[in-house]
């Protein structure tokens, strides 16, 4: 059976591996169609994700469909199309008996932390699939990235007379704006590339941009697109520790920071910058299950448009050679998808 596995940085191989057993009591076998490639996928390939580890075999997002399940499985069957809930959180930790399973003490995440799905098959857990009979394979690779941004704009709570900056429009800055949208927010979107703000413009409609640079004129131009008054929710979506850093000097009095990118460095401010405005600073980690079942839900009834997303799509024997490419800025990918199964 076929398989990629990153190595180490900046080395993909392909590789023969054993066929996946029959799944026992709870688990199912399925086939990968489709993998959506995301941020953590380039920082583990370029080095530097920190929960990374080496060799993996990478993919997240993924599009699957049901060929065999175990004992007790009754929330899908042969031949379903699903989604996959890549967080494999243990049920009894403080954090799971809680509800918030994506903080679970001893959370692995597929294509992290144990092998992910750019394979042709492999073994998950029942209970990690979210079946839809009418999305197909590409739109249900896309629902974990929709699902990050759901979260982030969970945790930051916007309202509809709110103005919210969303820093980075990358895959999870795109899956944040969805759902400010729809919770009826005022929208800014600030990126250091000109082509990520005009597909922002072109596909969102979204009228205030920020072209982002290093000499101070972003800040000039957030006080100039709220006369003044800042932002009361702020999401960074770029996981570099200076955007990270910066991102208080946007948001208003008793504003709300969400960080929903990672960086393995250390971010730094003065406190008297957090203190001042009373701000609120917030951390976003995955997502909830529930935000995978409303986000099919949202697709399916025609409430988010996957199709202008996806740029790039990369056959699975063409990944090693042409994945490098899609970490370059001028590659101008939004969102590339792997087709597995051709």
């Amino acid at each position: 059976m076929k398989a990629i596995q990153i190595t180490k940085p900046r080395h993909l191989e392909e590789l023969d591996i054993s066929e996946p057993q029959s799944p026992g009591p709870a688990m199912v076998l399925v086939e990968s169609k489709r993998m959506g490639v995301c941020g953590t996928d380039y920082c583990s390939y370029l080095g530097k994700f920190p929960f990374f580890e080496y060799p993996r075999i990478p993919g997240h997002e993924l599009g699957v469909e049901v060929l065999e399940v175990g004992d007790g499985v009754s929330n899908v069957r042969l031949g379903d199309k699903c989604s996959v809930e890549p967080y494999l959180n243990c049920g009894n930790c403080y954090a799971c008996r809680h509800g918030t399973t994506n903080c679970c003490q001893s959370l692995s995440v597929i294509g992290v932390m144990t092998d992910g799905g750019l394979r042709e098959k492999f073994l998950i857990r029942a209970d990690k699939l979210h079946p839809s009979t009418d999305l197909n394979f590409e739109q249900l690779a896309l629902v974990e990235t929709l699902a990050i941004g759901c979260h982030a704009c969970d945790r930051g709570a916007p309202t509809s007379n709110e103005q919210v900056l969303i820093i980075g429009a990358g895959p999870i800055g795109l899956a944040s704006i969805e759902f400010v949208r729809l919770a009826g927010a005022e929208i800014t979107v600030m990126d250091k590339l000109e082509s990520r703000l005009e597909f922002c413009q072109t596909n969102y409609g979204i009228r205030n941009t920020i072209h982002a640079t290093a000499n101070g004129d972003s800040i000039e131009k957030a006080d100039e697109l709220t006369s003044g008054d800042k932002y009361a929710v702020v999401i960074d979506a770029t996981g570099n520790s200076g955007s990270m850093a910066n991102a208080l000097n946007f948001l208003a009095p008793n504003g709300r920071l969400v960080f929903v990118g990672v960086t393995s460095s250390e971010i730094a401010f003065k406190h008297a910058e957090m203190h001042k405005p009373e701000a609120t600073i917030l951390a976003s980690r995955n997502a909830l299950p529930k935000d995978f079942s409303k986000i099919i839900g949202l697709i399916e009834n025609g409430s988010i448009n996957t199709a202008p997303w996806i740029t790039h799509r990369v056959s699975f024997d063409k990944v090693p050679s042409e994945f490098g490419f899609l970490t370059k800025p001028d590659s101008r990918v939004i969102k590339a998808m792997i087709e597995i199964d051709v």
